[in-house]
Order: C-alpha cells, then sequence, then structure tokens
C-alpha cells in the first residue's frame, strides 16, 4: 500500500450525530447524543465505543463528517435505486445524499474518485419506505 490515503467522511444521521458534533467541536471524544432518532436503525448510535479512532481518522486523513436528514435518505435511496439498480438501506442512502452536498460545496472535487459503502438493504426498513 503506498502513502497515499483517501480523506475518509463520516456520515450520521440529523438526529443522531454524536461524531459529527464531537469533531466540528474538535473533542478527542464523542458525548452521548440525548434522545437519538432517526429511520436508519444502523445510524441510531448514540454513544460510539470506537469514537477516538473514527475521529482520529477523519482528523489524520484531512477528512469530514456531515449530518443527513432522514428525507434525504428516502429520497437518495430512490435515486441510487433507480440509476444502479441497488436498493439501498437508508444508510447507504446517506452516503450518497453527503457526497452530493459535499460535492455542492466544494469539498469533493467534480473529477475526484469517490466510494460509498453501502451496509445493508432497503428489504428491511419496507416500514421507512411504505
Amino acid at each position: 500500500i503506498g502513502s497515499k490515503r483517501p480523506r475518509m467522511v463520516s456520515v450520521q444521521s440529523t438526529g443522531c450525530a454524536p461524531i459529527i458534533r464531537a469533531f466540528q467541536q474538535g473533542s478527542k471524544h464523542a458525548t452521548l447524543w440525548e434522545d437519538a432518532k432517526t429511520c436508519a436503525d444502523g445510524l441510531r448510535v448514540p454513544v460510539a465505543v470506537g469514537d477516538f479512532l473514527i475521529l482520529n481518522a477523519l482528523r489524520e486523513s484531512e477528512g469530514t463528517a456531515i449530518a443527513v436528514d432522514d428525507s434525504d435518505m428516502v429520497k437518495y435511496t430512490k435515486i441510487m435505486g433507480s440509476h444502479t439498480g441497488i436498493f439501498p438501506a437508508p444508510e447507504g442512502a446517506a452516503t450518497l445524499a453527503a457526497q452530493v452536498k459535499l460535492l455542492e460545496s466544494g469539498w469533493i472535487k467534480p473529477d475526484e474518485t469517490v466510494v460509498l459503502f453501502n451496509t445493508g438493504a432497503g428489504l428491511k426498513y419496507f416500514n421507512v419506505y411504505t
């Protein structure tokens, strides 16, 4: 593996974003997110055991942290599905919503290669999509 590393991005829901808050505050640890709410079960993590590892990886890679609304997760599920045939879980759709936000802000350049991780299938989220 060469010395060049990608910039890492943490994506969370606006209803549960302890890593984003800690990153923005410059903290070494993320404090408990009270009353965590999101349609994405895998993003409802009000306190992360490895918070300092995540924050270190973000900072050392010159990365960032961004939160997206649940409504954007639903919207980008449909967009991802229509363009790729993948029916992602809201967590996967959150990565596409974040990519669009970061492209619009200029943080990601149009010619950069981006890898999105979809960690689940939308089939287990019928309650979200119906």
